[in-house]
């Protein structure tokens, strides 16, 4: 027989990446705004913001998704009340099914929220330094302990995010055959969704794994597999991630002092948040708070010398 090779087609190429980051910002944080020739994608992972493109302004809830083309004006701006988290890519595509993009507002499902959480996993392994700094211009390769195909694996996860979004929202893809459509491995399906609505709608009390397997109808094998699979962790620690998640955002939105968080949250004594909170941070939640407190001062340095 005589193989004949197939050449795979490639139809968005991202070449270069610029910034990745991850922002926990204050709740009254300000940023002047700017415009460069590349583009820049930004989502809501908690909480709302408004954001400018141009000359206009959008209002965007936890999910969404907009894209910044080549040279136009952006900003982000906060409500002052509500504390977001948002993840902030900006890449170089020339591919032509780019202009597809412009101009829009998406919404994330959780195949490409699960994209977007990988990306930022390589980018902590690939690069040095935080991600929550606005003003770092510049990736620094991590030579000291370096991800084993980082890198490319970045590259390949963003390419992969366009390309669903492309499908979902720019193309009319073909019926998947019934025999084909089968829960993805490692993927969340309703089950999972059940139990974190439960323990979002919970995260002030002291859940026990009996009591989230009695009250959300799973075993308690098959929960611990479940974030196991999912999270790499168990659903006790998971449960602890969103209490110190939720203690953040409260944090940034500055109307509770410590003692307050720490009795909405359900804890035992402010000590024992302040050591949960240092243990999944590392930092106090004075430490943190200061070190939000600063980028959003900086913001407003910044706006100020640009006026």
């Amino acid at each position: 027989m005589t193989y004949k090779r197939t050449t795979l087609r490639t139809v968005l190429t991202v070449r270069s990446i610029i910034s990745i980051h991850y922002f926990d910002y204050m709740s009254d944080f300000t940023f002047p705004g700017e415009s460069h020739d590349f583009w820049e994608l930004l989502c809501v992972d908690k909480g709302e913001i408004d954001a400018m493109a141009g000359d206009k302004r959008h209002t965007l809830k936890k999910g969404s998704i907009i894209f910044h083309q080549p040279n136009e004006f952006h900003n982000v701006i906060t409500n002052g009340r509500i504390a977001p988290s948002l993840v902030v890519i900006a890449f170089e595509c020339r591919s032509p099914a780019m202009k597809a993009f412009e101009g829009q507002i998406l919404s994330v499902q959780d195949t490409e929220s699960a994209l977007l959480a990988q990306i930022i996993i390589e980018a902590r392994r690939a690069f040095q330094g935080r991600l929550d700094d606005p003003y770092q211009e510049e990736l620094i390769r991590d030579t000291a302990s370096p991800g084993f195909g980082a890198e490319q694996l970045i590259r390949n996860y963003l390419e992969e995010l366009l390309i669903h979004l492309y499908r979902r929202y720019f193309s009319n893809p073909l019926p998947v055959p019934q025999s084909l459509r089968r829960p993805l491995l490692g993927r969340p399906n309703e089950t999972y969704h059940r139990i974190i609505r439960y323990m979002e709608e919970h995260v002030s009390e002291q859940l026990t794994i009996d009591k989230i397997c009695k009250n959300t109808l799973i075993s308690r094998s098959q929960l611990q597999k479940l974030f196991q699979k999912l999270h790499g962790c168990g659903v006790m620690e998971f449960f602890t991630l969103m209490k110190i998640d939720t203690a953040k955002e409260l944090i940034r939105t500055n109307q509770l002092n410590f003692t307050e968080i720490s009795d909405r949250l359900g804890y035992t004594s402010i000590h024992y948040f302040s050591r949960q909170f240092k243990k999944v941070t590392h930092m106090t939640p004075s430490e943190y708070a200061s070190s939000i407190r600063l980028l959003s001062e900086k913001g407003r340095r910044q706006e100020n010398n640009q006026l």
